[in-house]
């Protein structure tokens, strides 16, 4: 069981990026997964999950409005389409099988800066 997540980088404010999370060794149409972020020095914090066997999402505040999660069940893969990216999102991003990040892949890092 992995997910490899990719697609960050650096961004100036107000940009945008798309993250991608590569699963292998199980379905991940099949269970609760999530977005979740750790930046320098905090705790990991949860941005987006999406329902097993469903398209129905939920958003953090932080993330509401700016966001998008989606996954393609065929290439077994999630999305975070990101917008209007501030300072603040600077972090590591990864995928999880939860909210609390429940074996998240190595992370992908996302950097906002001029």
């Amino acid at each position: 069981v992995q997910l490899v997540e990719s697609g960050g980088g650096l961004v100036q404010p107000g940009g945008s990026l798309r993250l991608s999370c590569v699963g292998s060794g199980f379905d991940i149409s099949s269970k609760y997964m999530c977005w979740v972020r750790q930046a320098p020095g905090n705790g990991l914090e949860w941005l987006s999950c999406m329902y097993s066997r469903s398209t129905t999402t939920i958003y953090s505040n932080s993330a509401k409005g700016r966001f998008t999660m989606s996954r393609d069940n065929e290439k077994n893969t999630l999305y975070l389409q990101m917008s209007s990216l501030q300072h603040g999102d600077t972090a590591v991003y990864y995928c999880a099988q939860g909210a609390n990040g429940e074996g998240r892949g190595q992370g992908t890092q996302v950097t906002v800066s001029e």
